[in-house]
């Protein structure tokens, strides 16, 4: 398995780890992150994060499930800079910590997705075959034409049967 496929897998299993904590515990997860009382949203998150990892672990290419954990950590940054913004000295320190763990999550997936297609694509090239001075043929077509007729009979399962033949006067 590529190294990049590996990591994708990884991620894959981050993310239902991950997930399954938000919906299992949205409340302690909330409090870690800033987002204190905002448990549905955390759940929400959470079913996300699980969707996405479930995707990763069955996919033949993982690559568009790693583009959509890319797509929900913009969505986490986003929502964890709106708190930081806001919300007492607490949640704002826990929300800037959160954002800091997000961005690093962030960045391996970015380059997870974007080292999945290109090892898949250089691996595909180390496989390709030139058969293009190949005919698919034994011999030259010529030395071939007609050699199985001298001594082909049609099978009786495959001749037409007699009731559908044309009708002929004798």
């Amino acid at each position: 398995m590529l190294p990049s496929r590996r990591l994708a897998r990884g991620l894959g299993w981050f993310s239902i780890g991950l997930g399954l904590a938000e919906v299992l515990m949205p409340r302690l997860m909330g409090r870690a992150t800033g987002l204190h009382g905002h448990d549905a949203l955390v759940k929400a998150y959470g079913w996300r994060e699980v969707a996405v990892g479930v995707g990763l672990l069955l996919s033949k290419n993982p690559t568009p499930w790693l583009w959509a954990r890319v797509a929900g950590d913009a969505l986490d940054l986003a929502t964890l800079g709106t708190r930081a913004a806001s919300g007492d000295d607490v949640q704002r320190t826990r929300a800037v910590s959160a954002m800091v763990a997000v961005a690093g999550v962030t960045a391996l997936d970015v380059a997870c997705a974007t080292a999945v297609p290109r090892a898949q694509a250089e691996r595909q090239a180390q496989s390709t075959h030139d058969y293009s001075d190949r005919s698919g043929l034994p011999q030259e077509p010529e030395c071939m034409r007609g050699a199985a007729l001298g001594s082909f009979e049609m099978p009786a399962d495959m001749r037409t049967p007699e009731a559908m033949r044309p009708y002929t006067l004798h």
